[in-house]
């Protein structure tokens, strides 16, 4: 493994990316298990991968949503860890986190493919079971597609993009967050309502608001959903847990959908859930299906 130790960007005293990297290193500080924080380089920048679990456990890649942060899966890293996983949960490329960008555009869907690629090279790992949530999870999906020989399992944890559009609604909502100034007061609000009753993590969301505020923009990488012909080609088993009050997509077409382009997959709908509060509250309904489905072989 060619990962060391753990560096990110290089911040000024009393700035806004200062006070996002101090809320990152609390969060983190929150896991509920011991972090091995690695760098790992790769031709598209240098890229932060934190670690948990026993070192010679299965591979678990873990690629968070929008913004989230790989600090987002607190509440699940000790439940995988525990089933034997070897947790590595990614900061994305370009996105708000403790990864750097070195180059000004990551080339489209395939130069985000290929940055998957060479973190998995330089980690040394040549399969891994693979779990994302929102954008996490079109991630996860495409490159699934892209590679399915390094795919063992993939959980995918509210999709966007994957098996359906969002809501207009949704995105007329989302529309403040494009327009010029970047504000934390923005991101709140934006969380609030697509939260609505569920149970939003306060540190969490305060990390994400932060983060959409101070750190460097970058446009991130997307493209299309997947046609239906390339989703029944996909082969490795597959599951989608989706958020009961999640307000970014029909929680309904997407199940129906998933069902009818994987028929082999585990479709599960997780009630009490928005899509932001998806990974944090229920985590043992959740960790009981996460583990179920990734160490199925577990006594």
């Amino acid at each position: 493994m060619s990962a060391h130790p753990a560096a990110g960007p290089a911040p000024s005293p009393g700035s806004a990316l200062d006070a996002f990297l101090a809320a990152y290193d609390e969060a983190l500080a929150r896991w509920p298990v011991p972090v091995e924080a690695l760098t790992v380089p790769t031709p598209y920048g240098a890229t932060r991968v934190n670690a948990c679990g026993p070192r010679d456990g299965r591979p678990l890649v873990l690629l968070h949503g929008g913004g989230a942060t790989s600090t987002c899966w607190s509440a699940t890293t000790a439940a995988l860890a525990g089933a034997g996983h070897r947790v590595l949960a990614v900061d994305l490329i370009g996105d708000p986190g403790r990864s750097t960008l070195d180059r000004p555009r990551l080339g489209g869907v395939p130069g985000l493919l290929g940055w998957l690629d060479a973190v998995l090279d330089a980690l040394d790992v040549p399969a891994t079971d693979l779990a994302g949530h929102s954008y996490g999870g079109w991630i996860a999906l495409r490159y699934a597609l892209h590679a399915p020989t390094r795919v063992r399992r993939l959980a995918l944890l509210d999709p966007t993009q994957c098996f359906a559009g969002f809501r207009p609604g949704y995105l007329l909502h989302a529309l403040p967050l494009f327009v010029p100034p970047r504000t934390a007061a923005k991101a709140r609000a934006h969380l609030d309502w697509e939260s609505g009753d569920t149970a939003l993590d306060p540190a969490w969301r305060e990390l994400y608001a932060l983060g959409f505020a101070g750190f460097p923009a970058a446009r991130p990488v997307t493209g299309p959903r997947p046609s239906a012909a390339d989703l029944r080609t996909l082969t490795v088993p597959t599951l989608v847990l989706l958020a009961a009050h999640t307000r970014t997509h029909d929680p309904r077409t997407v199940a129906a959908q998933a069902r009818r382009t994987l028929p082999d997959a585990t479709v599960a709908v997780l009630p009490g859930t928005s899509h932001h509060t998806l990974l944090t509250a229920h985590p043992d309904e959740l960790n009981r299906h996460l583990t179920a489905f990734l160490t199925p072989d577990r006594p």
